[in-house]
């Protein structure tokens, strides 16, 4: 009879989830692969095209595990797709992996896992999940390998879920290591590139995706600086975000720089690059990963993009929104993505910047 705790295994194909099995199964797991079938058509470079699915199935045979492939297209529109085409036409600049994790990989591939009586969830993210005697709780935290560390796409994890969730990875101080199992355990996916883009939008122009999949069409506007001066006209405010140089065909004595949006009357809105920095702003849609952690105010660090560094803040209630108050100013807060809360190394929260 087999006694060993079961786990269900988000599985892409690539290299990370594939060593995520092997460590599982070391570590005395029950290990169960799924690949999630996403998105309608067969995308070259993608993470869940027919190529991925076939070698995540590979992955399983060789170590012996089963492997499920599952339909979650009309899941992934509805909150992941869909959201991504609502947030360009209201100006704002979307994370879809956010989405997704939240959503798919703790959403519907939980309620897979209970189906089929796993006591965990696993994936193979860079990130690590701990007990913490300052919170008596398990807690998310930053990965070992700084340099990887995804925790800032997992903060929308239900928190009920902390304690189901396995990160194998997280202790590692490298990928150089995880290539490093997989050529000693011959994984047929050993050498496999990284996949960095959008699922969906491989070759990362998002552009054509949203004029070939939604309403969104580039209707010409006048681009103004803060003070209202027309410099020009653009061809659809989809087409840029917050902090952008490049494509503003502008001739002026200084850089210019997006630094906002008016969709009322259609206007981009262009200034200096000082311009672009800012002491404090509005989060919503909060997801706490620590019980009550906010009573009054809190010091915390701020990261509001995957790829930026945290910085020194204060976080205080502003009615169902949390306000954010920056040591110093910070560049290029952008609406739509996310802002994480982080104490040490620990994610403690965070939400969608207003």
């Amino acid at each position: 009879m087999n006694n060993k705790p079961k786990v269900l295994l988000g599985m892409s194909g690539g290299v990370d989830s594939s060593v995520s099995a092997i460590l599982l199964k070391e570590q005395g797991y029950d290990v169960i692969g799924i690949t999630m079938k996403l998105f309608e058509g067969e995308v070259e470079g993608s993470c869940c095209n027919i190529e991925s699915t076939m070698d995540a199935k590979r992955v399983c045979d060789y170590l012996g595990i089963p492997h499920y492939t599952l339909n979650f297209k009309d899941e992934f529109k509805k909150y992941v797709i869909d959201d991504f085409i609502n947030c360009y036409a209201n100006c704002k600049t979307p994370n879809p992996c956010i989405e997704c994790n939240k959503y798919l990989k703790f959403g519907a591939m939980y309620k897979m896992a209970q189906e089929l009586n796993c006591e965990y969830i696993a994936t193979g993210h860079y990130a690590k999940i701990e007990y913490s005697e300052k919170y008596k709780q398990n807690v998310l935290k930053k990965a070992n390998a700084i340099a990887k560390d995804q925790s800032y796409v997992l903060y929308n994890l239900p928190r009920e879920l902390v304690n189901k969730l396995k990160l194998p990875l997280g202790n590692f101080n490298s990928k150089a290591e995880i290539r490093e199992i997989a050529s000693k355990h011959s994984l047929p996916v050993a050498n496999k590139p990284d996949s960095e883009d959008i699922c969906f939008i491989p070759d990362g122009n998002y552009k054509k995706f949203l004029e070939e999949n939604s309403n969104i069409k580039g209707f010409e506007g006048n681009i103004v600086t803060t003070d209202g001066k027309v410099l020009g006209k653009h061809n659809g405010l989809y087409k840029f975000t917050i902090g952008q140089r490049k494509g503003l065909r502008l001739t002026y004595k200084t850089p210019l720089y997006v630094v906002g949006f008016n969709k009322d009357k259609n206007e981009l809105i262009v200034g200096e690059e000082s311009e672009l920095y800012k002491k404090e702003f509005l989060v919503s849609d909060i997801n706490w990963l620590i019980s009550e952690p906010l009573e009054n105010e809190l010091e915390v660090e701020v990261k509001t993009r995957y790829s930026s560094k945290a910085a020194r803040a204060k976080i205080t209630k502003d009615g169902e929104n949390i306000k954010v108050v920056y040591e110093e100013p910070q560049k290029s807060i952008t609406p739509g993505q996310s802002a994480v809360f982080y104490i040490d190394d620990v994610v403690i929260g965070g939400g969608k910047i207003n």
